[in-house]
């Protein structure tokens, strides 16, 4: 079911080819990045100000729903500091030897980006507090009685941590962050003026009417925004002139089956299992993974939040229930009602 959940256009999770286009679009400065304006304010302040005293700039942790520029706040400190920037997971750091080796490799003033932090093993958790506080690596030789710790110093550097699940960050790492930004889904408006921007670097002839209709869709979310981009550029191009209209547009959704407010057929199906097989509820959240097929985490971590979000599902202490609001959106009338307004 997980990599079902990749390769759904809507969902906000890196898929194949995002990397690409991730890169392509990325702004080069932080100035050009749209959105998030009260962390950029922040950021830039405490850039200047680490640039002021000529040090590197405090530990930073960026966290926040996935696709929502995480790693492109990253590299814009990285630029702004003038600094090299080294990227890795918390899952690829599997042994000791592992942190070891990328960090002995960091020169001064050097940034590492650790995406997934929350992953990170908890034996190289407490390896890594020493390297950020002290700027030392405590390595322990040989084993048993003979067995002692040798502390290797190490550059001035800063750690750019990033997670969707701030929640499993242990409380030791995440109080060893100086610095903590939380990125929120980004307003309408601003996904619209992030699908300008993309179309101009991608050189495609969007009008306003397309770039408000792809932002509708997006989820509030610049990485749904760009896929949605790219995808109706190409249906354009097969089944127009290339330029990207309102009523192409449109067709393209509907091939995609991406409504008007960014639901597809699996977060419709959640809807109308719900409603059809348990009178719109309340339900519980494993009968409801049972009945779609989908996993119970899958359901409550990815489809949930934005329908939760636009009012069309609510939790209560007897399980999921099905708002009006749903009931409106689908066409379909809730018991009790004469007649939907």
């Amino acid at each position: 079911m997980e990599d079902e959940n990749l390769e759904r256009l809507i969902s906000a999770k890196e898929a194949n080819g995002d990397n690409t286009l991730d890169t392509t679009l990325r702004p080069q400065a932080i100035t050009d990045y749209i959105g998030q304006d009260k962390v950029k304010e922040s950021i830039s302040i405490t850039i200047e100000a680490a640039k002021g005293r000529n040090e590197p700039i405090e530990h930073v942790l960026l966290y926040g729903a996935p696709g929502l520029g995480k790693t492109t706040l990253a590299h814009l400190i990285a630029r702004e500091m003038g600094a090299n920037i080294r990227v890795t997971t918390g899952p690829a750091i599997e042994k000791s030897g592992d942190l070891a080796a990328i960090l002995s490799n960091l020169e001064e003033g050097d940034i590492l980006f650790i995406d997934e932090i929350h992953r990170l093993n908890k034996t190289i958790e407490e390896i890594l507090y020493p390297a950020m506080e002290d700027y030392a690596l405590d390595i322990i030789i040989g084993k048993g009685p003979g067995a002692r710790t040798v502390r290797i110093d190490l550059p001035k550097f800063t750690i750019i941590g990033a997670t969707t699940k701030v929640s499993l960050l242990s409380a030791p790492l995440r109080d060893r962050f100086g610095v903590h930004h939380h990125l929120n889904f980004y307003e309408p408006e601003d996904i619209q003026r992030i699908v300008e921007r993309s179309a101009g670097i991608l050189g495609v002839d969007i009008d306003r009417d397309s770039s408000i209709a792809i932002a509708q869709r997006a989820r509030r979310t610049p990485r749904v925004a760009n896929r949605l981009l790219k995808r109706v550029r190409d249906y354009c191009a097969v089944k127009g002139d290339g330029r990207l209209n309102d009523p192409v547009c449109r067709a393209a959704f509907d091939m995609m089956e991406v409504d008007e407010l960014g639901l597809d057929h699996v977060d419709r199906r959640i809807l109308e299992t719900i409603i059809d097989k348990f009178g719109g509820g309340p339900v519980g959240l494993n009968t409801i993974a049972a009945s779609t097929g989908e996993e119970m985490s899958t359901v409550e971590d990815v489809y949930e939040p934005y329908l939760m979000q636009l009012g069309f599902l609510d939790r209560s202490p007897r399980g999921r229930l099905v708002t009006r609001l749903a009931y409106e959106h689908l066409g379909r009338q809730k018991p009790g009602q004469d007649s939907l307004v």
